[in-house]
């Protein structure tokens, strides 16, 4: 899968945005990956529903991915919300979706932990009514040395078309299958005010 380059303003989500500014702050303080420490987005509460956190495990295409916390919008999108939560985290992301969903969306995941850059997708899906919906992954690494060993992702469903039904929105049993339509690995910013921008101000890149 190949992924292009492009500059925050690919990313649609005011509070995708939000989430990408805090990482490049961070990353402008700490290179080549910034420090979970540096990470400050702000009250993000109202966002944790839609939020995701891993552990990561391996290097390179053997990188496995460790699920430490779970959106519960997330749960419901993918058909796992009768899932305990207790069992939700501490669990391997393939055998949270299964093998099938894991293998179109791993590409992301592997090509984050290869850039050490944030990776941005879009994907667009039908709801259960045949709704088009817009599916938008933002995954963004951190570690401690040259090696992505976390990963903070933010994924937003939205459509053009009014409500829609999250319910197995990406799930097994859902009424598409996604089709990518965006695939972009954020360029690094530079210049001495890159860090100070606000949500909606373009940083410029290399």
């Amino acid at each position: 899968m190949n992924f292009e380059s492009a500059d925050p303003s690919v990313v649609r989500n005011i509070m995708q945005r939000v989430l990408l500014n805090a990482w490049l702050r961070a990353a402008a303080k700490h290179q080549p990956l910034p420090l979970p420490a540096d990470f400050e987005p702000g009250d993000i509460s109202g966002e944790l529903p839609d939020m995701m956190r891993y552990e990561v495990e391996g290097n390179g295409e053997d990188a496995r991915f460790v699920i430490t916390q779970e959106g519960t919008r997330l749960t419901a999108a993918y058909g796992n919300e009768y899932v305990d939560p207790a069992r939700r985290t501490n669990r391997y992301l393939h055998d949270a979706i299964g093998e099938m969903r894991y293998a179109r969306v791993v590409p992301s995941y592997l090509a984050c932990v290869h850039h050490r850059r944030p990776i941005y997708s879009v994907s667009k899906v039908q709801d259960a009514d045949g709704k088009d919906v817009s599916y938008e992954r933002l995954l963004l690494p951190f570690g401690f040395s040259d090696r992505v060993e976390h990963i903070v992702g933010s994924f937003k469903a939205i459509s053009l078309e009014g409500g829609f039904k999250v319910t197995n929105l990406m799930g097994l049993q859902a009424s598409s299958v996604p089709v990518s339509l965006v695939q972009a690995v954020i360029g690094r910013a530079h210049g001495p005010s890159a860090a100070t921008h606000s949500a909606d101000d373009v940083i410029e890149l290399e």
